[in-house]
């Protein structure tokens, strides 16, 4: 909930809820006393991972339902429910689960809210580091997962050209290249 001076929540009810995901209504009084209303999705936090090694980043691939076409995205994930799990310690297993790569340490680049504007939902960036090559281990919604160690300039001129389309992999290509651990 709020603890905004500027809004003050009224009430909050749970109007769907799910192991991935929770969707609120919130009353609220803003400072001039209007009131009104804001839906929030409460989803669980989740990591991403830029794996760069020898000019090539790891992707993957994927159909994401909600868009309805395959996207190359970095790999990335979160738990559904309460865990013990830390975020740096999903990022080692969701790079390991998606494409068989392990990273000796994580490095914690940033992190940040995708969709605030509806959801509280953030994510943190890591930069995976010491690479070890292995086997995917996907879970049963990634059977049709591609991945691939993709050449860096390449992975950029489709962010450029607009075929690569997923915000936080865009966002934390953005990151990396302020924070400078991009090798470009």
């Amino acid at each position: 909930m709020t603890s905004d001076p500027d809004i003050e929540t009224l009430s909050s009810a749970t109007v769907f809820e799910s192991k991935w995901m929770r969707v609120r209504e919130d009353r609220i009084r803003r400072r001039d006393g209007s009131t009104g209303t804001y839906g929030v999705v409460d989803k669980a936090d989740f990591a991403v991972v830029a794996a760069i090694q020898d000019g090539h980043i790891h992707m993957v691939e994927q159909f994401r339902y909600p868009i309805g076409r395959r996207v190359w995205e970095l790999p990335m994930g979160g738990v559904q429910g309460p865990t013990d799990l830390t975020l740096e310690q999903i990022a080692h297993r969701e790079l390991r689960e998606e494409t068989g790569v392990s990273a000796g340490r994580m490095e914690r680049i940033g992190r940040l809210h995708p969709a605030y504007g509806y959801s509280s939902h953030a994510f943190e960036l890591f930069l995976a580091n010491d690479l070890t090559a292995g086997e995917p281990a996907r879970e049963a919604e990634e059977q049709d997962m591609i991945s691939c160690a993709m050449p860096l300039d390449e992975m950029l001129g489709m962010i450029r050209d607009g075929r690569l389309v997923d915000g936080p992999t865009v966002a934390a290509m953005g990151l990396l290249m302020l924070h400078g651990r991009l090798p470009v």
